[in-house]
Parts: C-alpha cells; structure tokens; sequence
C-alpha cells in the first residue's frame, strides 16, 4: 500500500514538496474514528510514547515515595531541550531518589534549545546526561527502579526489572503483544517496540479516558495527563510546538512528538487516541498532519486557532524575513 499524501510544502502558491503518511484515530473502545494509509503495520513510535512507559513510575507508589511534584511527573515525559530548568529538575528528581547524574545512562549531548547550547558553550561547560532531551525520563526510570528498591544500575537492559514493567504497561494500553522481531534500540538506549498505528492510538485513547484500564493505572494517566497541561514548559521547551499547544489548550490535549516522523495525542473530551507517521520521517510534516487531525475533530476559538496554526502550518521565510511559501495539510481528508 502506497500511503496518501497528507502535507504540501508551497513555494509562492506552487506545490514544491509532498509527504505521504498514514493516520489512526481511535476511540476508547477500539472503534476505529479516522483510518489513513497503513495503519497496521508496525513502527517505531519512539519517543511519543513516553507517557506509557511513565505509567509504572506513578501506579508503583514511587512517585509518590519520593514526592514528585506535577513539574517533575511533566518532564519524566519530556523529550525536552536541554534549558536551564529542565536540567535542574531532573537533577532534582535524581537527588530525591538518592542519587546524582552519574546513574542516567541515556548519554550525553548538546542542548536540543540553541541558545541553551550557546549559554553552555560560552560558559565553558561540557554537556552531561542532565542535558539529554530524554535525562527527564531516565531520571524517572531511576526514581522507578528505587522506588522498588531495586539496583538502577543496568535500568537500560531488558531484563531490567524497569523495563520489564516498562514493556508490560505498554503491551496492556496499546493491547499488542511486543514481538522480539520488531524490537530495537532507541536513541537513549532503552528498548523500543514497533507497534501498529491504530494500536498506539488505542492506547493514546485509553489514556485519554481511562477506559480499559485498571484503577491505578487510570489515575496515573489522568495525573500524567494534567501535568503535562500544568507545565507544558516542562514537556519541550521555548517555541516547541508541544509547548505551544499545550499552553493553548491546557487540559484539552496531551500530545507528544516521536522521533522519525511520529506524532500521537490523547483529547479526553472525545475520547480520542491519535497516532501518525510520515513516511520520509520529516518533523515538519508530522507536525502539519497532526495540526489537520485537530482541526478536524476538535473545536477552537479563534485565538486558539492562531496560535496553534502560526506554529503547526508555518509561514515559511527566507534569511532576508521574505515571505516565500507555507506548510499545509493536504487533501479531503481534512472535511469530516
């Protein structure tokens, strides 16, 4: 099957770029909302599903035994940009548990945030794991795996106890058994399993609603999901787009950008799961089909609407600010 096209790049008012992609939208109850290109094969979702695997985190009490504040369940989703106060609060989280950043074993790199990485540079410091957009989860993971009063050390493995939970919450809220065909290694070193598009979206469904879920892990999601509306900040950074629509809409959405390509979102009051990838894995193509999804389904006023668009579907300028093209989606699919 040939995926759809669902984004246009416009150059003036020509069409310069095309990117195809499939789209899953699903209720709670597995009813199938929306169905564009293949949906059933596997693939990576990556980092958009960092929600599921903080479910352990929070339905295992150590969250609780530690006292993480909202802020700090926010950033154990992030795929952050390395700022200031996203590299504080994972060090924070981390000395709560008892520990420091020599226990992250996710990597070290550069600020995702440019002027985070100028800052860093100018004052003479070296990246640490603290700055990986991914520190937020792996200090998660930590508090996880000694909220169990199990060693972190190896938390990374498979056959660690803490992704060993990690893989079963993710199995039971997408309901898709992980096959060891379709695992690999993520950037941040922790296992990642392909998952069929609409089975993600089923589960970005059911944490929109707690629908299907067992009472602690329904009450983990709806506080993953309210504090990811409380600190929006804390889930991307400055002028991310995760940043930017969740400071729009609050509570009305949770959404989460994937590596490759991959978007997903909960919206609780349709009860909606959404998962998407395009094709050619470009972010900015992702960003337009999830931007059109949303369009389609949920109600904004017109601010809303401004805001979310200025970001999603750009104007696209050249380095004299000239105004030279647009990202849109693409197609019929847009009208319900």
């Amino acid at each position: 099957m040939e995926n759809p096209v669902l984004v246009e790049v416009l150059r003036g008012q020509a069409v310069e770029s095309r990117h195809r992609g499939s789209v899953a939208v699903i209720d709670a109850d597995g009813g199938v909302v929306l169905s564009l290109g293949d949906v059933d094969t596997p693939i990576f979702p990556r980092s958009a599903v960092k929600a599921f695997q903080a479910l352990p985190l929070l339905e295992s009490g150590a969250a609780d035994r530690f006292g993480l504040t909202p802020k700090e369940i926010a950033l154990a989703v992030s795929s952050h940009s390395g700022e200031p106060d996203h590299v504080e609060t994972a060090r924070g989280m981390l000395k709560k548990a008892g520990r420091d950043e020599n226990c992250l074993e996710c990597g070290a790199h550069w600020p995702v945030s440019s002027d985070a990485e100028r800052a860093l540079a100018a004052s003479g410091g070296k990246p640490n794991a603290l700055h990986n957009n991914c520190s937020g989860k792996h200090s998660g993971f930590v508090c996880l795996a000694c909220g169990l009063d199990e060693d972190p050390k190896g938390y990374i493995l498979a056959e660690h106890r803490v992704q060993r939970e990690i893989r079963a919450a993710g199995e039971a809220i997408t309901g898709f058994r992980f096959l060891d065909e379709y695992t690999g290694t993520d950037g941040c070193s922790i296992p990642t399993y392909a998952v069929p598009l609409k089975s993600i979206a089923l589960g970005f469904a059911r944490l929109a609603t707690g629908n299907g879920l067992a009472p602690e892990r329904a009450k983990a999601a709806k506080r993953i999901r309210e504090a990811a509306a409380a600190h929006p900040f804390m889930v991307a950074g400055t002028g991310r787009l995760d940043t930017v629509a969740m400071e729009l809409f609050r509570e009305r959405v949770f959404m989460k950008t994937g590596a490759e390509g991959v978007y997903c979102a909960a919206i609780p009051e349709l009860g909606y799961g959404i998962a998407l990838k395009a094709d050619d894995g470009e972010g900015r193509a992702a960003q337009a089909m999830l931007a059109g999804v949303l369009h389609r389904f949920l109600p904004m006023d017109d601010a809303t609407r401004a805001g979310f668009d200025a970001k999603a579907w750009p104007t696209l300028t050249n380095w004299n600010g000239m105004t030279v093209g647009s990202i849109r989606a693409a197609g019929g699919w847009l009208k319900s």
